[in-house]
């Protein structure tokens, strides 16, 4: 088999799997994993249990759609690169498999078990060429008393595969009792899914075939035979009794029944699960406003806001740390991995910030920070001093010429009514070309800028460019 790391280290021991330390490690990790759910595996659980489901793929699928980029780093100054190689991996990581499918294996497996491991196979150069998910629960690690961990080793079908560990990528979350695997928030969780999963199994059970009927004592007060008696058991159970029911015959005269079993009511059934849910899904970090029946409109916005920030962008940073400690360093150059930041923004206190900078920092300056725009030739000034150039130059006398300034004011009316049709077309979508201001004055045209960030509807853009006609025709007037 062609060995793709070789030239990365020629002094190769082979990593047997037959040794004493690796068999412990391999019954430990299993240990770890059968013992994980009270004899039921992960996979079962994801299965059965719908916030379970419900929690891991939110999450799965949410962070699937993540982009990741590559920086190439420069000084202190961060330049994407366009099409790295490792993108290019990504975005097709085996045959079998799309980007979208190895990262929401990776973020499920995280969340289920609190491990993912990534297996590389390389090419010539002793580059990664493939991308292969391993199930977590076959993946033992072997520890080295120098070098932390040794290798790892892959058992399916009663065959163990040894790896080196540069061939595997091991994401784990922390766990405060293990060294070397993660802790699961299935784990955290057990006790609330067994109790939901006893609950919705007694709720099965009771709405079952043959198991309409409660529980409860038959008493036959007339003393009867004992042939008579278990006459009266097998017709009774034939007709109302199922496998699941507990129902007592007492013989002694006529029969009646006693309700001996509890209801939905008696047992607050609904509320017990919904209270199963909102531990489950607060373990997992999912705001119940993202599920609940109740949530209004806002509530559902909040949630989703706390779901980004607080639980899908932690999760991001673990994966883009490890793959930059991991995977770029087979690659030549200084380069991190980013996920695109999704966290939402406070457009309110952009603007603020915005508005505080205009003493310090140049129209240029502002425009690469803020707006991500290239250098305009006039734009090496101060904000502040450019509005004061504006001001003077609007207190100085009239020109005699007024058909220039005629003109002057139609133009710029032009180019805000051209700029309005651009902003109204140009509305909830992200990217693209910015609107190219050639005869505006700089200050107005920032101030339009400006606003425009906070601008989430039709109105609000019309509103902006009215006032700004406003204080052209002031000017002129």
């Amino acid at each position: 088999m062609f060995n793709w790391l070789s030239n990365i280290f020629s002094d190769r021991q082979q990593l047997r799997a037959d040794t004493p330390h690796v068999e412990a490690v391999a019954v430990h990790n299993s240990a770890l994993y059968n013992d994980a759910l009270s004899a039921a595996s992960n996979s079962e659980i994801y299965q059965q249990s719908p916030w379970i489901y419900v929690a891991v793929n939110r999450i799965a699928e949410a962070g699937a759609l993540v982009p990741l980029r590559v920086l190439r780093l420069q000084g202190e100054t961060r330049l994407q690169v366009e099409r790295h190689p490792l993108e290019v991996l990504l975005d097709a990581p085996n045959p079998f498999l799309s980007r979208f499918e190895l990262f929401e294996q990776t973020f499920g497996m995280l969340e289920l078990t609190g491990n993912a491991y990534w297996y590389l196979t390389g090419n010539n150069s002793g580059q990664p060429a493939q991308i292969w998910p391993l199930r977590a629960d076959r993946v033992s690690i072997v520890p080295d008393p120098n070098g932390y961990v040794r290798g790892y080793v892959y058992e399916v079908d009663g065959k163990r595969i040894p790896y080196e560990p540069l061939e595997i990528v091991h994401f784990k979350r922390w766990h405060p009792a293990n060294d070397y695997y993660g802790l699961s928030a299935l784990s955290a969780a057990r006790l609330a899914v067994n109790s939901d999963r006893a609950m919705a199994r007694w709720n099965h059970n009771t709405f079952g075939q043959d198991n309409g009927v409660p529980a409860g004592i038959v008493a036959i007060q007339d003393n009867i035979t004992d042939g008579d008696f278990e006459r009266i058991k097998r017709e009774w159970r034939s007709s109302y009794g199922g496998g699941q029911r507990k129902t007592a015959f007492l013989r002694g005269g006529t029969v009646t029944w006693q309700n001996i079993g509890l209801s939905h009511t008696d047992l607050d059934f609904l509320k017990g699960r919904q209270a199963h849910r909102d531990e489950i899904l607060n373990i997992f970090g999912i705001p119940v406003g993202l599920v609940s029946e109740n949530a209004t409109e806002a509530n559902a916005k909040v949630a989703e806001r706390q779901f980004i920030e607080r639980t899908l962008w932690p999760k991001l940073v673990r994966l883009s740390q490890k793959i930059t400690q991991e995977l770029l360093p087979f690659y030549p150059g200084e380069h991190v991995a980013e996920f695109e930041d999704i966290r939402p923004t406070d457009t309110q206190a952009r603007l603020e910030e915005i508005r505080a900078a205009q003493a310090v920092l140049s129209i240029n300056e502002i425009r690469s920070r803020y707006y991500e725009l290239p250098s305009a030739p006039w734009g090496d000034v101060p904000v502040a001093l450019a509005q004061s150039d504006t001001s003077q130059q609007s207190q100085a006398p009239a020109s005699d010429d007024s058909t220039q300034a005629a003109a002057s004011a139609k133009s710029q009316a032009d180019e805000l009514s051209q700029w309005e049709r651009f902003a109204l077309k140009r509305l909830g979508r992200s990217g693209g070309r910015p609107f190219e201001v050639t005869v505006l004055p700089d200050d107005l045209a920032f101030e339009i800028s400006a606003k425009l960030l906070a601008a989430d509807d039709k109105e609000v853009v019309k509103a902006v460019f009215a006032e700004a006609k406003s204080q052209l025709d002031a000017e002129d007037e």
